[in-house]
């Protein structure tokens, strides 16, 4: 007889000797089991979009391994689920539901249940459910857990009331943090790690009748109410269902006040009572609680007064509300004083542990709950890259804020956060924003105006969603483009980083930060600090990557002029924020050898804050401090010794906090340092106008992605696009041509914008709101037919355009050898072949990085290096047919073959496919004259005052030797005319067309 008729047998047997009555009554009343997954085979080992199950892990040996298998023992039918796993990371299996159908609907029931064969190994199971979303995997993930203690089946049931949000992953960053039941995709085990195990499975089903409590739930309308002393708070408890049904039983809520910092009778009038919403009552129904605070004439700080809820008949809040008589008449809250004076009456007030708090950072997604922004007193939250509200709307990012915002004020100062995101090319994280070209292709434009530009587009839409805090821009002088965040950097030339840095000045106003308050600016970031573009290729310890995070070795000559000359320039122009840099650093001759620069106190310390002066604070990067050597003890103290005021520890934000006060109490960190850093910290809040406007700032949100936001990406994209190669004339293109378009990138808004955009790696394909360059194509009036892999007839076109290059990465996952190389695809490589031999063509790279295209350069006309343009395919459209003129320089050499790699302008050995600052021009004709014409361009550049003056002789200058190189670029021209555009650089005119004329002589 199967397990399943036993049992209820037993069952019918109680049922007649026993006289619990009422229990039977209430068990009739119950629904039939739902059966979910039978495992005799109607559920496939399958995947989404597909119902199934499926298995997962950490790496290839954590899948667990899953069998259908026939056992005379199973509890229900003949078959179970059964399974052998060996774990080292994490792994389980997973059952989905279709998504091509909608989510199924488990309110009706009480729980989930299952049949388990225990083992009796004492460790935990994770069972998880998913709920709502698009699909079973971007759904919010509710865990709970069971442990095998016992040996044999055993039928676990699990009440949907015991399960709980999970905080320390969601595959879509939560959606509405409430367990609706509604639209359910399935469930998930994740299976123990440390132990060769096996396991057995059968007979998922949902079962009981859903309590009230499961579908009924109370709740406030906010979770702190801010008010002035001598002001009343309104609290207002409502009552929801799911479904938005009316109530089958009625609800009470009994409140009270009490048990906070500030005094009953004293400071406010203590209430308590009943609420009651009868049987019947509408959900989304309203009752309020007013509690009043009493005024008297002392300054104090905020005091907090809790209101009891006790809730009978529904789901009560996760957290008791509570009113809070805001902090008055203290000097650090008088907008007048100066901050210096402001800064230091707040930190003689503060405790130890409140210093700790302000110097730690979260991710928003990893907080255990949005309570521990006072109860650790966090001095910061972060959006890690793809970690968005949902809708991820300017309107939705604004309110979430806020609402962590509003946790603050609980805290005895009421200290604000400073919330930050890596708005690297635009407000990159925010759907339908408005997004740049990558610093790469900023780079390319040689305009520091523009530069300017893009920082202040970048800084209002980001102030306008509530972040003050960007994590950018990035400093780094990129010196091997196998390196995966190549095109964070402006180039592969230190003047020109420092060129390109104006970008500050449009992210934070003016040098003297007055401009920081205005709802159009955010603070700034450089980064990362320092030499993380000089890594060497094979030096990384970070995972499979190969050059991200490795080591740069560097005299302290070459410190000094490449990689520290642009954070001299950042504190100039009055930096908020540096951020160390995952890399190590191993200076020739010091005798230290690699040191993480987490770990640097020579520089940190020493350089960035004594030796030049920089007054802001220093931030983490994410995680970095796990990566220091020895414990976790002196991983806080050894990065805080070496100057690094606030740690971005986004999932040990309490071990962090807690950590370091107790390194402090130990001695091994003093309070002075302590004071330095939370000082600076403080500083730029101040200077934000956080303390007297800690809340979104809204009044920019229309602009974001605006048509003139736009048109400032725009130019930058069409400023971007460097012509190397123009054959016949073959560029700008003219709207009565046929053009023949192909190409994995001409009409793929995700491969155009790269990383970094919408999640950390982007993605292929239409995430956000933009243009492809082949709409742009056909937006400029262009006679065009688009055929992506050029299978399409080839003939009785006049022109062929085939956009090609890489699809999106960030950071050591984009390294060459870590999955990457810097050749085009097959595919890619096929239609500019196909292409190119039917006809006249141009091909465009878009890329964060040269590609290697030597081979196939003699079969193509014209040759772009597009970058990443970002949203704005219609910029590089204006260039393709001349509404614009094509302007942009490389900001990086071109190799001829990996072999080449590193090569920099400034090298001995010096022979690329093209130099750095070459840039054909369809802007005017070249100068004639030769060898004459140039003398006397040198004579003009020596005598001149005027920057403005010598660029354009300058200018003059490269456009006549380019026109006699054509395309016989050698090594002999190659290398003064790299020179001469870092001299230009440089402001030395007149010796950057002397290297022009050594260029000419050769060519």
């Amino acid at each position: 007889m199967p397990r399943t008729a036993l049992l209820v047998s037993t069952a019918l047997c109680a049922a007649l000797l026993s006289p619990a009555a009422v229990s039977q009554a209430a068990a009739a009343a119950d629904p039939a089991p739902t059966p979910v997954d039978r495992f005799e085979g109607e559920v496939p080992f399958a995947s989404q979009p597909a119902e199934g199950i499926f298995t997962w892990g950490g790496d290839t040996d954590d899948p667990p391994q899953l069998a259908l298998t026939a056992r005379p023992d199973a509890p229900e039918g003949a078959k179970v689920l059964s399974g052998t796993y060996d774990i080292s990371g994490y792994g389980g299996f997973t059952h989905d539901y279709a998504a091509t159908e909608p989510g199924h609907d488990w309110s009706a029931h009480r729980g989930i249940r299952f049949w388990w064969d225990g083992q009796n190994t004492g460790k935990a199971t994770n069972f998880e459910i998913k709920d709502g979303g698009a699909n079973g995997e971007a759904s919010e993930l509710w865990t709970t857990s069971f442990t095998d203690d016992f040996t044999g089946w055993k039928q676990i049931e699990i009440p949907f009331t015991d399960f709980v949000y999970r905080t320390d992953y969601q595959p879509v960053g939560g959606i509405d943090h409430v367990l609706g039941l509604t639209q359910m995709w399935g469930y998930a085990v994740t299976l123990p790690v440390g132990i060769h195990g096996q396991f057995a499975m059968d007979d998922v089903e949902l079962y009981g009748k859903a309590d009230q409590s499961l579908r009924a739930s109370v709740t406030t309308d906010s979770a702190v109410y801010p008010v002035k002393e001598g002001g009343t708070a309104a609290v207002k408890v409502t009552v929801s269902t799911t479904g938005a049904v009316p109530l089958d039983d009625p609800v009470t809520v009994a409140y009270t006040s009490g048990g906070g910092t500030a005094t009953s009778g004293k400071d406010y009038t203590p209430v308590s009572g009943t609420l009651t919403f009868p049987a019947g009552t509408a959900s989304g129904a309203t009752r309020t609680v007013k509690v009043s605070t009493l005024k008297d004439k002392s300054a104090e700080n905020a005091e907090t007064i809790p209101l009891k809820l006790t809730v009978t008949g529904a789901k009560a809040p996760t957290e008791n509300p509570q009113v809070v008589v805001d902090a008055h008449g203290l000097p650090y809250l008088d907008s007048k004083l100066p901050v210096e004076k402001r800064v230091a009456d707040l930190v003689k007030r503060m405790s130890l542990e409140e210093k700790a708090g302000q110097m730690t950072q979260a991710e928003r997604g990893a907080m255990s709950t949005p309570g521990d922004i006072a109860s650790y007193g966090l001095g910061s939250l972060l959006s890690g890259g793809g970690s968005t509200p949902t809708p991820n709307t300017a309107a939705a990012w604004a309110k979430m804020i806020d609402s962590f915002q509003l946790r603050t004020q609980a805290t005895r100062f009421q200290i604000p956060l400073i919330y930050g995101v890596d708005a690297v090319h635009g407000h990159n994280n925010l759907a339908g924003a408005t997004i740049m070209p990558h610093n790469i292709g900023i780079g390319a434009t040689r305009d520091p105006q523009l530069a300017q530009q893009t920082g202040d587009v970048t800084a209002s839409e980001v102030r306008a969603t509530g972040v003050p805090w960007d994590f950018a821009p990035c400093l780094c002088v990129t010196r091997d483009e196998r390196w995966g965040r190549s095109y964070e950097s402006f180039g592969e030339d230190p003047a020109l980083v420092e060129s390109m840095e104006t970008v500050i000045q449009g992210l934070q106003g003016a040098a003297n930060g007055k401009q920081l308050k205005d709802a159009d600016k955010v603070l700034a970031t450089a980064k990362h600090f320092v030499g993380d573009g000089g890594t060497a290729y094979g030096s990384s310890t970070t995972g499979t990557y190969t050059i991200d995070q490795g080591v740069t070795t560097v005299t302290r000559q070459q410190l000094e002029a490449i990689h520290l000359a642009p954070y001299r320039t950042a504190v100039d122009r009055g930096i908020g924020t540096v951020m160390p840099s995952y890399s190590s650093l191993d200076i020739v001759g010091d005798g230290l050898g690699p040191v993480k620069m987490h770990a640097r106190a020579d520089m940190i310390n020493g350089v960035l804050k004594k030796r030049m002066g920089f007054d802001g604070f220093v931030i983490s990067d994410w995680n970095a401090i796990d990566q220091l050597p020895g414990d976790y003890a002196s991983h806080v103290d050894t990065a805080v010794n070496a100057g690094v005021d606030m740690m971005m520890v986004p999932y040990t934000y309490k071990d962090f906090s807690s950590t370091l006060v107790a390194e402090v109490k130990a001695g091994r960190v003093t309070e002075k340092r302590i004071d330095d850093a939370v000082s600076r910290v403080l500083t730029q809040k101040f200077r934000l106008g956080l303390f007297e406007k800690p809340y979104a700032d809204t009044r920019n949100a229309s602009k974001i992605g605006s048509a003139s936001h736009r048109a400032v990406a725009r130019q930058a994209a069409a400023e971007s696009q460097v012509l190397l190669k123009n054959a016949g004339g073959v560029l700008p293109l003219k709207k009565s041509q046929k053009v023949y378009v192909a190409g994995s990138n001409a009409d793929d808004l995700g491969n155009q914008t790269g990383g970094w955009t919408i999640t950390w790696q982007g993605a292929s394909g239409t995430n956000t709101t933009g243009t492809t360059i082949l709409q742009g194509m056909k937006n400029a009036g262009g006679n065009v037919t688009y055929s992506k892999d050029a299978s399409a007839s080839t003939s009785g076109y006049d022109v062929g355009v085939v956009v090609v290059g890489e699809t999106p990465y960030a950071e050591g996952v984009g390294d060459v050898g870590n999955g990457n190389d810097l050749t085009l695809t097959p595919a890619d490589q096929a239609a500019v072949d196909k292409v190119c031999a039917a006809m006249k063509c141009a091909v465009l790279v878009v890329s964060g990085r040269p590609q290697l295209i030597g081979d196939r350069l003699p079969r193509i006309d014209a040759l772009v290096a597009s970058w990443l343009p970002g949203t704005e395919g219609d910029g590089v459209a204006d260039v393709l047919y001349g509404k614009r003129a094509f302007t942009g320089q490389l900001p990086v050499t071109w190799p001829k073959s990996e072999a080449q790699l590193p090569i920099n302008v400034g090298d001995t050995s010096y022979d690329p496919q093209f130099p750095y600052g070459w840039g054909l021009t369809t802007l005017a004709k070249a100068p004639t004259g030769g060898t004459s014409a140039l003398k006397a361009l040198e004579a003009a550049a020596a005598h001149t005052r005027s920057a403005a003056t010598g660029r354009a002789l300058v200018g003059k200058a490269r456009l006549l030797v380019q026109a006699k190189v054509g395309q016989h670029v050698t090594a002999a021209v190659s290398k003064p005319f790299a020179d001469a555009d870092h001299l230009l650089l440089t402001g030395r005119y007149a010796a950057a067309v002397k290297k022009l004329e050594e260029a000419y002589r050769a060519a």
